[in-house]
């Protein structure tokens, strides 16, 4: 059976409809796109004519005729090219010149620019003569971007007129502050020059950004103050706090500029912002995703003539080149904060004290940038925060991390050594100190598991008769004794939960199971079914202790109420909630005091 080949229809008024209404997220982009169709003709002018001139861009608002007017003395159309281009979707002059390679700076390519003015136009006028033609001018009107009239008229200057005719919806487009604000965020970076109102004096866009500035001819001091200056213009939320520049590389020709923000931040704080250009033309505010993930506290603006932007030039395709432009900010950051203690001490010190936490985290997420901060950054301890080295020189050469709250045993116990502790459960802080040692040498101790207490308090075997006589004394069901040393010898015993027996528990409880997703539990699980001790907590006894020395000779009720003296203090030394077992704390305060009324007595 033969096959019939049939040709696509195309409703053309469907078309118009998605393409002009929906095709940008904001109506605004018209300014954008229409600018940047006036620089193209500009630079086409450049390129093909050989006489001089000196290219510009005018915008004119009127409140008053509900127009806004955008002017260029670029190219100009002729009547065929009107038609070729301007009134053919997806049909444009500038895509035939970039195709030759003609000029890198031309923006253009897709052709769909002009339908972006239909959105905010009831009418288009457009006013053109061409510098091929000077001395023939043409009049295009069209309102609903499906049909359009072209009309000869007499020339008028080389280039291209076009008036928007602002329906009721987009009237806030004829207000001049408005317009200028816009302007401000879309085309600060054209080379060509754009007036608004006839302000011919000084261009909207007159300051270059610092990359395309001479900077050997400034000095340190003013080279700062325009990149932050030039940051606060882009950063919306925060103050710059110093600016790190983005330089070309063998892989990315992007450039830019990077900012530190002047707030203070969380582990988990997300402020990342990122300004993107391509071909000096304004794409999004928001591409984050260029940045590191851990560079929360950042913000920044590139240009880039090798980036792809999707049809309606709001976002940017993720290809190699986006991988190579994203490596290559990574880089120049952690560059930036490398030279930051030698350049800039002062910005060094207060970017620590803000993103300290952040900080630790980003460090886990790339070996090079933990190199760089190693030694600056800060843990939590119960000493306040310290830098690792300072914990490592008052510690002999150990961290000491405790994976429970604070206010447990651990922090009574070293703050009784001056040794400081580190809290364990907080952002960051014992993965850091893991991977600190792992680089730079030491020894990270977990107070409250078996391996981490047999490193603080060290293990003695005693004959069986004192070993039974110290659990009856001092242990209920529950509880074991393990007789050991330890510093200083005035604290005679420590009572210490089993933080892997704590683990075990919460995850058989039934509370967790409505809690956490089965998927969850079942991988924890597959930890705690390694936990084979039924030992909630521990008493580690000071045999250095001449209260324990004297325990261990004495005899009668005297030794009882001397153990439950001891056992009394230490459960006391410990918050409630340090261990799963129902400790009823006034109890034990009742215990203490009629241990010492009986021995006041006797």
């Amino acid at each position: 059976m033969a096959t019939t080949l049939f040709t696509t229809k195309v409703n053309l008024g469907g078309l118009m409809e998605v393409l002009s209404k929906n095709l940008y997220s904001t109506p605004t982009v018209a300014i954008r796109e229409l600018v940047q169709n006036a620089h193209d003709a500009c630079v086409r002018r450049k390129i093909e004519s050989q006489e001089p001139f000196e290219p510009k861009i005018s915008v004119i608002t009127s409140q008053s005729k509900s127009t806004l007017t955008i002017e260029d003395n670029g190219a100009g159309l002729t009547h065929d090219e009107i038609t070729d281009f301007l009134a053919t979707v997806g049909s444009g002059y500038t895509r035939v010149l970039r195709d030759q390679q003609v000029d890198e700076t031309m923006i253009g390519y897709f052709g769909l620019g002009f339908l972006s003015a239909y959105v905010v136009s009831k009418r288009l006028e457009v006013w053109t003569t061409s510098y091929k033609e000077p001395d023939k001018g043409w009049h295009f009107i069209s309102k609903d971007a499906e049909r359009y009239s072209i009309q000869e008229v007499p020339p008028r200057q080389i280039g291209m007129r076009v008036v928007m005719h602002l329906s009721s919806n987009f009237q806030a487009l004829a207000d001049t502050f408005v317009i200028e604000k816009l302007l401000l965020r879309y085309c600060s970076l054209l080379p060509v020059p754009i007036y608004l109102n006839h302000q011919h004096n000084v261009a909207l866009n007159d300051e270059p950004p610092p990359w395309q500035i001479d900077t050997e001819s400034l000095s340190p001091i003013k080279l700062k103050k325009q990149r932050l200056q030039f940051a606060q213009r882009f950063e919306n939320e925060f103050e710059p706090l110093c600016a790190i520049p983005i330089h070309p590389t063998e892989t990315s020709e992007a450039r830019g500029l990077l900012w530190i923000q002047d707030a203070w931040t969380y582990g988990t704080s997300d402020n990342r912002n990122l300004t993107v250009f391509i071909r000096n033309m304004f794409i999004s505010s928001d591409v984050r995703e260029l940045l590191p993930v851990w560079a929360g506290f950042i913000g920044g603006v590139i240009e880039s003539n090798e980036l792809t932007p999707t049809a309606s030039r709001e976002d940017i395709q993720k290809d190699k080149v986006y991988e190579a432009i994203a490596e290559q900010i990574k880089e120049s950051l952690i560059d930036g904060l490398a030279k930051m203690p030698q350049e800039d001490f002062n910005n060094w010190q207060r970017l620590l004290k803000r993103h300290n936490e952040a900080l630790l985290g980003a460090a886990l997420c790339n070996n090079r940038l933990l190199r760089v901060l190693a030694k600056d950054l800060k843990v939590p301890t119960s000493e306040g925060d310290l830098t690792v080295p300072a914990v490592l020189g008052r510690s002999e050469n150990k961290i000491y991390v405790s994976i429970g709250e604070e206010g447990s045993y651990e922090e009574v116990l070293f703050r009784a050594l001056m040794t400081p502790i580190v809290s364990g459960v907080r952002y960051a802080a014992l993965p850091f100190c893991e991977r600190y040692t792992e680089l730079f040498g030491g020894k990270v101790v977990k107070l409250g598991t078996q391996k981490g207490n047999a490193v603080l308090f060290k293990k003695e075997v005693i004959n069986p008769e004192e070993q039974e006589k110290l659990q009856s004394l001092l242990a209920q069901e529950g509880q074991q004794v393990i007789p050991s040393r330890f510093k200083p010898s005035y604290l005679p015993m420590v009572l210490i939960p089993d933080r892997e027996y704590q683990l075990k528990q919460r995850m058989e409880s039934e509370e967790l199971d409505r809690r956490i997703s089965k998927g969850v539990l079942s991988l924890a699980r597959l930890h705690t079914k390694k936990i084979q001790s039924e030992i909630a907590s521990y008493f580690y006894v000071n045999l250095d202790s001449p209260l324990i020395q004297r325990l261990l000779i004495i005899e009668g009720d005297k030794q009882q109420q001397i153990a439950n003296l001891l056992r009394s203090f230490s459960i006391m030394m410990i918050r409630h909630h340090e261990t799963e077992q129902d400790i009823d704390l006034s109890e034990t305060l009742a215990t203490f005091s009629d241990s010492i009324l009986q021995l006041t007595e006797k």
